[in-house]
This record gives structure tokens, C-alpha cells and sequence, in this order.
């Protein structure tokens, strides 16, 4: 009689769920646009993977990818539920360059499928719509594939697909892609600006549908959202909340330092007490000029990225003593 060594086939199982966590977690963070939340949904996948009857599951990265994404769909109906995630009064959490959850990187559609102004934009659409949406645009699951994850007909992911299409190009911003060099100069101009309250250069840096999104006082939820919606507006709370005063800095805890990085792929620039991340600021760059400026400070929504920061992200500041 074969005696199967129970603690060696758990490892191994436990490897193969481990070579799959980068995916699943970059898929679901696209679906939900919380990384926490993200997190939550692929521990809950390996305690499903622990509980199944893995030898009778044939293609593991097939199963535990409808795992995910289903309990990614539970948890966006949960949300909607409770008017917690409502269109235009939510932001994502930021993730910093080199963060293995911002996920694969190769296409257009997978760079931009990871962006702020997509995760939003992403909002308006249901939770089918947006699974479909992800599983085809970013992930390049066929049809066929999308209809067994999601168990609906070929038919119904391709009507998803088409309606999901419709809304977003109907909403979003059209431009081409801008070089980093370009992007970076860009936001450092702006930032030059601000510091120094040029109203007219900080106008002539935004495109003329400008809009500027903060998370207010960093509570991150709906009441506290706030917007401004013309490039005059944009620039005149910029020039107020970027220009230094001895008061601005005793609030903020001290001078802070002011780096530039790349977060969910764009543009934006870091303040930091330490190495601790207090806040960031994005930009969406087309045809070289700024459409939209999110500023995010809940402390909730910045530990990921300080994390990230602490261990790929150290370079020199833009300013040193804000």
C-alpha cells in the first residue's frame, strides 16, 4: 500500500496557489480598485483552494481565477448595496510604480486598465459589465473563457462587452500616450507654478475641461469628496494648496519632501514626512496638458503605497523642505 505524504502534497499545493497571487491579486484589484480590498478577496480564494478537492481540479489557475473574480463581484454588489462606491464620489487606491499588483503592463489596454481615471470611470458600469470589461480588455480571456468563469452564455459576455465598451468611450478622455519624460516635465512645471502662485502659467498647463478631484480632509469617503470643475478653479486651488505658510507646515506635522513618482502608471507627485507617504497628487496628461488632478491623503488609502515606497521607491525630492 502507497502512503501519500498529506504535509508534501499541501506544500505543493500551496505553491501552486503562490504562483498564481501576483494574477489573481493585479485582477482583483482592477475589479474592486482597493488594493485592501484586493488582498481580502485573494485570501478568501485560498481558503476556498484549501478546502476544494484539488485533485479533481484540472486547470488550478482556470479555477482559482472564477474563484476570485466571483468574490470580487460579491463584494462590488455588497458595495453598491450600501451606496458606498456611488459614480464620481470615489477614488481608488493609488499604487506606486513596482507594486507586483498593478499586474501585466504590455498593452495599452492593460496600462490604462489599471489607471485612476479608469478604475473611476470603471464605476459606472455594473459588475458584470466590468468583469467582462477586465477579464477581455486586460487579461485577454476569450469569450468562451469569460462565459465559464462567470457562468453566463458566450452571447451575454459579448453584449456585456459591447455595453461596457459603449459607456466608457462615451465618458472617458481621449488622447495618446505621453512620453515619461514629457509627462514629468510637465507636472514639475506645474508644481514650479503652484509653489509659486502663478495663476496664468498654472491656467495655460491645464486643458480647458480641467477638473481637479481631492479626498478633502482624507476621511476617502463620498461626504467628503471634493471637486472643482474649471481649469481657473483648478489652478486657483492649487496655487493655494501648494504655495508653503509657516501654518500649512504645522498641520502637515513639519516641511514635508516632495518627490515625483509614477503611481498607477501616471504621473504624480509624493509627500512625505520621513519616509512616511502623507499624500499624493496624480495627473492625467493628454496632448500635453493636464485633464485631471486627484489628490488623495486618506491614511487608510496610502499604506500600500508607503510600503512600496519604503522599498523600491527612495529618490531624490523635487523639493526637500516643502
Amino acid at each position: 500500500m502507497i502512503r501519500v505524504d498529506s504535509t508534501a502534497t499541501d506544500r505543493f499545493d500551496t505553491s501552486r496557489f503562490e504562483a498564481s497571487r501576483n494574477r489573481l491579486a493585479s485582477l482583483a484589484y482592477r475589479l474592486l480598485g482597493s488594493a485592501t480590498d484586493a488582498e481580502d478577496a485573494v485570501q478568501d480564494a485560498f481558503l476556498h483552494w484549501q478546502s476544494a478537492d484539488r485533485q479533481q481540479i484540472k486547470v488550478p489557475e482556470a479555477w482559482l481565477t472564477k474563484v476570485v473574480t466571483n468574490l470580487c463581484l460579491d463584494r462590488l454588489r455588497s458595495a453598491q448595496a450600501r451606496r458606498e462606491r456611488a459614480a464620481g464620489v470615489w477614488l481608488p487606491e493609488p499604487l506606486l510604480a513596482g507594486d507586483p499588483m498593478l499586474g501585466p503592463a504590455d498593452t495599452f489596454e492593460q496600462r490604462e486598465s489599471v489607471s485612476l481615471a479608469m478604475l473611476t470611470l470603471m464605476e459606472r458600469l455594473s459588475p458584470l459589465e466590468r468583469a467582462v470589461y477586465l477579464l477581455r480588455e486586460a487579461f485577454s480571456y476569450s469569450h468562451t473563457e469569460i462565459a465559464e468563469i462567470l457562468d453566463v452564455t458566450e452571447s451575454a459576455s459579448q453584449q456585456h462587452l459591447h455595453r461596457a465598451r459603449h459607456r466608457i468611450t462615451a465618458t472617458r478622455r481621449r488622447g495618446a500616450e505621453v512620453d515619461p519624460a514629457s509627462a514629468r516635465a510637465i507636472v514639475e512645471e506645474f508644481l514650479a507654478a503652484a509653489t509659486s502662485g502663478r495663476m496664468e502659467r498654472l491656467v495655460a498647463l491645464l486643458t480647458d475641461d480641467a477638473i481637479a478631484i481631492a479626498d478633502s480632509n482624507g476621511a476617502g469617503l463620498a461626504k467628503t469628496l471634493l471637486r472643482y470643475d474649471t481649469p481657473e478653479r483648478v489652478a486657483a486651488v492649487a496655487r493655494t494648496g501648494f504655495k508653503p505658510t509657516p501654518a500649512k507646515r504645522r498641520l502637515a506635522g513639519g516641511p514635508p519632501a516632495i518627490h515625483y513618482a509614477l503611481v498607477n502608471r501616471t504621473p504624480a507627485l509624493l509627500f512625505l514626512l520621513g519616509d512616511q507617504v502623507t499624500g499624493t497628487v496624480t495627473f492625467d496628461v493628454t496632448d500635453g496638458k493636464i485633464a485631471t488632478v486627484r489628490g488623495i491623503a486618506a491614511p487608510a488609502r496610502l499604506v500600500r503605497l508607503t510600503g512600496t515606497w519604503r522599498r523600491h521607491g527612495p529618490n531624490f525630492p523635487l523639493i526637500a523642505q516643502w
